[in-house]
């Protein structure tokens, strides 16, 4: 279990890591840039902040009010932080109250009414409701960051590039001064499909609203920086690593990365300009091992787990976790659903994986988050696949993530002092059990606790000793 001094540090990181958890925070929530270094997030008066997002992408258009309150009190319950949702899914979108967002499915043309949420229920329209859950999500102390037009409907050249200017005007004319907002341009697809509608996107939103950060969801298996890292409007960089397993992918994939998401992370955080890094969609709990087929095995909570550490691990800035039924807010009634789905969103919150995804934030804002780095120079020994260890350290600190429980023969003396006291961290639970205190030299190896086997995931922690 974690002693005083370990929930003392626990404490302290969620106010070096901004969560948005306390009614102090929530009253100063702030928006968000990006650190002198260019490799992780802080608030505009220099807290370092620390993305734990999740994808509620139908949420303005899936769920009412009420239920948009009690989904966002659950995931600041949880730890998230940033909710990642589109501003229209497609050109025909409507709210669960039939309110349509654009006159013709013109996206330069938006149906908004001289009501408001605050006084004019009747007059109450799409962008009423976007406005209510911006403001509830900003009382919460949770960040939207908003897809202003998904990918599918700019592919099927239902957007002209004019259109999408006069849009993303719109858009930052209404939100430049919410706290709590940023942009991710795209939406699930290639920056090459659309080109000129996302480069209008993210000028028109650099130009008229420079205080909120911009960046581009891609389809999955690629990168944002395969086609904008040199985009003034593109903050940071977002990858997608997507919902196959590795035998999944075929020579036909731009990437061949395959589940190692920390390859994502290791090309953008070795790239000039540098600039932040995160993986905006790895695969969702609860949905099916390549996606669309129900038969395939489906992805669990060790999964999930899985890309999280391995990617903050390897430098990324967060990470975004999904679940299946959330993801498209499944309702009773909605029949079938897509993607195999077998949960309705209400329950689904409460996935194992959604419960463990906060134990990652803490572990990592319990030492100094901005003086991290990723160092694979701290492992004598890695594997391959699911056998890879991921390693990541600070001066006077290490973390080292095996997702099977394997041996690591670490090598010694990559932090300060000339001892180090080890302990194990369980991403399951948050619980850290101490090993002992070891010499700071020669290649030390370390055994998990547990049988080695998928899922038996352990963070070994070195402290230096003072």
């Amino acid at each position: 279990m974690l002693n005083r001094n370990c929930i003392a540090m626990l404490s302290f990181c969620m106010l070096l890591c901004f969560s948005g958890l306390t009614q102090a925070q929530q009253k100063k929530l702030l928006p968000l840039k990006v650190s002198a270094n260019g490799r992780y997030f802080e608030t505009s008066d220099g807290k370092p902040f620390f993305w734990l997002g999740d994808t509620g992408w139908l949420l303005f258009t899936r769920l009412t009010r009420e239920e948009t309150e009690q989904y966002l009190d659950d995931r600041r319950k949880k730890g998230f932080n940033v909710i990642q949702v589109m501003v229209l899914p497609a050109v025909t979108a409507a709210n669960i109250y039939g309110d349509s967002a654009l006159i013709r499915t013109n996206v330069g043309q938006t149906l908004t009414t001289t009501g408001n949420q605050h006084t004019d229920s009747v007059q109450y329209d799409y962008w009423d409701h976007v406005d209510f859950v911006v403001s509830k999500a900003a009382q919460k102390g949770l960040y939207l960051a908003l897809v202003p037009v998904w990918g599918s409907p700019v592919k099927a050249g239902l957007v002209t590039a004019k259109d999408a200017g006069t849009y993303a005007s719109f858009l930052a004319d209404r939100y430049k001064h919410a706290p709590n907002i940023i942009w991710m341009n795209g939406g699930d697809i290639k920056g090459s499909d659309g080109m000129d509608v996302w480069l209008t996107i993210g000028k028109t939103l650099q130009q008229k609203d420079p205080g909120h950060l911009i960046t581009f969801h891609p389809r999955g298996r690629t990168q944002s920086s395969d086609w904008f890292h040199d985009a003034p409007w593109l903050a940071f960089n977002m990858f997608q690593s997507g919902h196959r397993r590795y035998n999944q992918d075929t020579a036909a994939i731009d990437k061949q990365y395959g589940e190692d998401n920390w390859k994502y992370v290791n090309a953008d955080y070795n790239r000039k300009p540098v600039k932040p890094v995160i993986d905006g969609e790895p695969s969702y709990e609860g949905i099916p091992q390549g996606l669309h087929d129900p038969i395939e095995p489906f992805w669990e909570d060790k999964d999930v787990r899985r890309y999280g550490y391995w990617s903050v691990f390897a430098g990324a800035c967060g990470y975004t976790y999904g679940h299946n039924a959330v993801m498209q807010m499944h309702k009773h009634g909605d029949g079938k659903g897509v993607y195999g789905v077998r949960e309705y969103w209400e329950d689904a919150i409460n996935a194992p994986g959604a419960g463990q995804m906060k134990y990652l934030r803490e572990l990592i804002c319990s030492r100094n988050y901005a003086a991290r780095i990723p160092d694979q120079s701290l492992i004598a020994e890695d594997g391959k696949g699911y056998q890879h260890l991921q390693a990541t350290r600070g001066k006077d600190y290490a973390f080292i993530y095996s997702y099977t429980g394997k041996n690591m023969a670490v090598n010694m003396g990559r932090i300060q002092g000339s001892r180090v006291k080890a302990a194990w961290y369980d991403p399951r639970n948050g619980q850290t059990k101490e090993i002992g205190t070891y010499p700071n030299k020669g290649v030390i190896v370390f055994d998990p606790p547990g049988e080695e086997k998928e899922g038996n995931d352990w963070v070994l922690v070195m402290d230096s000793v003072k």
